[in-house]
């Protein structure tokens, strides 16, 4: 069933409200979350909320938490977000990053004590539109994913989200996970009781897998990107260990949570790295928008294999995705909408999605 824009970003914020959310940091976490629906991530948006909902009622969350910068300096701070989702605290820390760099030239943001931020792309697509350079990282909940060579999860899907201005609107916006696939997807197939593609998860056994509930319920793990150690899944290995690194490490939070901690990490766990730079530094900044704009130009008239489906640049499918929901609203799959209607009886939120 497909659902306006408006109309599922008010029912995810119904429900954190009804949580006990502030107003105003339900209203961010719903735009984090509908931006990943609109764009076709839909492993980090209104799926989150059954999640969300076990941490919360395990105490493991703090729904009423006000994040704040608790260190600072010209070209730094450190955000703590009180043990609440990470949302509106990675709002606020490339708020920050974003003030200082054009201040500064750079600048370089933590948040610790924090939870699950969503889609890291949201926060480096707004450095692009304020016309500077974004990166951004994140430990993510729990022991999914396999170290090459290994046959036990000691990683999470750590992503990476990096951006550059170009042409208006259609800046360059990497957003990925270090896992072959996020965790989400995984859990959207078992929503639906689909199996997953060949190469997505391991049984606890280190077999291949196509068996959802194998990652979820069995105690296998996620592949690191690449799949196999000859498809060079040592590059995805690599990087979320410097993901852990540049946001555990720096923030002080746990670098490696212990496997037990898989399910139900302890509060305020996570941690998030935020990086902006100012082009500008180096050289015109218009005229560095102008190139990344001709270079993304030039990638998407490269010949394609297959004349139906042109090369895209970082950035472009979220975009059509977008754009295609806009007009024909947000598919939710029949075995989530159950459970978010139940998530709305539940906090009496008031059922929008008919």
């Amino acid at each position: 069933m497909n659902h306006a824009y408006e109309i599922h970003r008010a029912q995810i914020q119904s429900i954190l409200l009804a949580w006990g959310m502030s107003a105003e940091h339900a209203a961010t976490t719903a735009d984090v979350l509908s931006y990943a629906d609109l764009c076709g991530i839909d492993s980090h948006g209104m799926s989150m909320l059954p999640p969300y909902d076990r941490l919360r009622r395990a105490d493991l969350l703090r729904l009423g938490a006000e994040p704040k910068v608790i260190k600072e300096t010209p070209v730094s701070a450190i955000v703590d977000a009180d043990g609440g989702l990470g949302h509106p605290a990675g709002k606020l820390a490339m708020e920050v990053a974003i003030a200082k760099a054009r201040a500064s030239g750079m600048a370089s943001v933590v948040v610790r004590n924090t939870a699950h931020y969503g889609a890291c792309g949201f926060y480096t697509k707004m450095a692009a539109d304020a016309g500077l350079i974004g990166m951004s990282t994140t430990t993510t909940p729990g022991v999914t994913v396999a170290p090459t060579g290994g046959a036990q999860g000691r990683l999470g899907t750590d992503p990476w989200s990096m951006s550059a201005p170009g042409a208006e609107g259609k800046p360059f916006l990497l957003d990925m996970a270090t896992a072959t696939v996020a965790s989400g997807k995984v859990r959207n197939k078992a929503n639906e009781k689909l199996p997953v593609p060949l190469g997505w998860v391991m049984s606890s056994a280190g077999e291949p897998s196509t068996d959802p509930l194998d990652l979820i319920e069995r105690k296998g793990f996620l592949t690191s990107l690449g799949g196999t150690p000859e498809g060079a899944s040592h590059k995805g290995y690599g990087l979320a260990a410097m993901a852990r690194i540049l946001s555990a490490g720096l923030a002080g939070a746990p670098m490696l949570l212990r496997p037990e901690e898989a399910s139900q990490p302890p509060t305020g766990s996570l941690a998030h790295f935020f990086f902006v730079l100012d082009p500008g530094l180096f050289r015109d900044a218009d005229a560095f928008r102008a190139d990344v704009e001709e270079f993304s130009d030039s990638l998407r008239q490269t010949r394609p294999v297959h004349p139906a489906r042109p090369v895209q640049v970082a950035g472009d499918p979220e975009r059509a995705n977008a754009a295609r929901r806009l007009q024909e609203g947000i598919p939710v799959g029949a075995g989530l909408l159950a459970q978010v209607r139940a998530l709305a009886d539940a906090s009496g939120a008031e059922w929008l999605l008919g």
